[in-house]
């Protein structure tokens, strides 16, 4: 048999996936969804399993987060409909609480969060870290996750962390920019496929944290592509049980659209499904 009519139909899927023609998503996707964020018409969720408010920190606590010089709803911006706009590097940070939302509890915690980006990461960024997207809790040295832009290369790295309590990963108390690259629980990108004519999707799951009896595991997806994993460590966490939060745009300058949360590691056929969906997130929703 001809070895090209067998690659044929492998050329096809391919081609669907990359022009985002898969009509109907796979009903897992459906059920493991528990978050989604349009910022088609606001900041607020458009569903989730748990509350749907966006806040911003303050110093008297938690208050509904509004629009402001630094944070800009732009509609028809979005990959999808409308997005998120940070124009400017401030201190702007909407974040939603867990609630059910991300799922966080001390002994096997598992989710997955997609997120649709679009900047230049070397032209629009100001100088210092960008973590475009976190999931904190109470205190940073008990657990960190997020992704990152690397503060001083030129150009910068892309990076996905996932920090559990600070002695394991940083048993000399160095810091994070002083440990070497390969010392640190992370996936690190160099030329991740960013600009500002056309939007990337960016996808990192996390599996059995604080999960004793199996071996935790994160990973990160750029535009369907796996970029790499974080294996091999003890990702304890020590967080607090009602407080996780999801945040955006800490030092962000770009656009942001089609957030979403699922309550486990999606697979890599779902993440390249997830990614071809012809309206985004909403046609998972109910």
């Amino acid at each position: 048999m001809n070895p090209r009519l067998l690659l044929a139909p492998l050329a096809c899927l391919a081609s669907t996936f990359a022009t985002g023609a898969l009509a109907q998503p796979a009903p897992s996707l459906a059920r493991a969804l528990t978050f989604h964020a349009s910022f088609d018409a606001g900041l607020d969720a458009d569903f989730s399993r748990g509350e749907k408010t966006a806040y911003v920190r303050t110093k008297t606590g938690l208050v509904p987060a509004a629009l402001n010089d630094e944070l800009k709803l732009v509609p028809g911006a979005g990959r999808f409909g409308g997005a998120l706009h940070f124009p400017k590097k401030g201190n702007t940070r909407p974040l939603f609480k867990d609630g059910g939302t991300l799922g966080y509890n001390a002994t096997s915690w598992s989710a997955t969060v997609s997120v649709w980006l679009r900047l230049d990461p070397d032209k629009d960024l100001e100088p210092g870290y960008c973590d475009p997207v976190q999931i904190v809790g109470d205190d940073a040295k008990k657990g960190f996750i997020f992704l990152e832009w690397s503060k001083d290369e030129t150009p910068r790295f892309f990076r996905f962390a996932i920090r559990p309590l600070q002695p394991i990963w940083d048993p000399q108390n160095v810091g994070w920019g002083a440990l070497p690259f390969a010392q640190r629980p992370m996936v690190q990108v160099a030329g991740a496929p960013f600009s500002r004519e056309t939007w990337t999707h960016a996808v990192f799951t996390l599996e059995k944290i604080n999960d004793k009896s199996a071996k935790p595991t994160g990973r990160l997806w750029l535009n369907g592509r796996l970029q790499g994993s974080i294996e091999n460590w003890d990702l304890t966490f020590d967080w607090k049980a009602d407080a996780a939060q999801l945040v955006l745009g800490a030092a962000y300058v770009g656009h942001l659209d089609d957030l979403a949360v699922f309550d486990r590691a999606l697979t890599d056929a779902e993440v390249k499904q997830l990614m071809a969906l012809k309206n985004g997130v909403r046609d998972l929703r109910p």
